[in-house]
């Protein structure tokens, strides 16, 4: 019988968060949508990870209703430019907003 109670207690709190987080506002994302997000994100992070010129590591991404925001500092402009190009090539990224800083070169001494 506590079994049956604690069944009914999480299909009903299955229930009531499945209704309310099913809808969404303009301020905010419904499951589908931050599903969504979530799967581009790791798309998104893995294909910079995996690319040879980006240092995927060191950029942040942040996925809010397909648009993907880069953050964070690269090499120079090449791997900035290929960073902002994987993230477009992910399916189901509408836009990128490339806010990639660019290192300063640090001088070397010569010897």
């Amino acid at each position: 019988m506590k079994s049956l109670k604690i069944l009914t207690a999480a299909l009903t709190c299955t229930a009531a968060l499945w209704i309310t987080g099913c809808g969404s506002t303009a301020d905010s994302r419904s499951t589908g949508q931050v599903i969504d997000d979530t799967a581009i994100h790791t798309k998104v992070k893995a294909a910079l990870v995996n690319d040879p010129v980006v240092s995927g590591t060191a950029i942040n991404v942040n996925v809010n209703r397909g648009i993907v925001s880069l953050d964070g500092a690269v090499n120079g402009d090449v791997e900035k430019s290929k960073a902002e190009n994987i993230a477009r090539g992910v399916d189901g990224v509408r836009s990128v907003e490339n806010n990639l800083i660019v290192r300063e070169a640090v001088p070397t001494a010569d010897r």
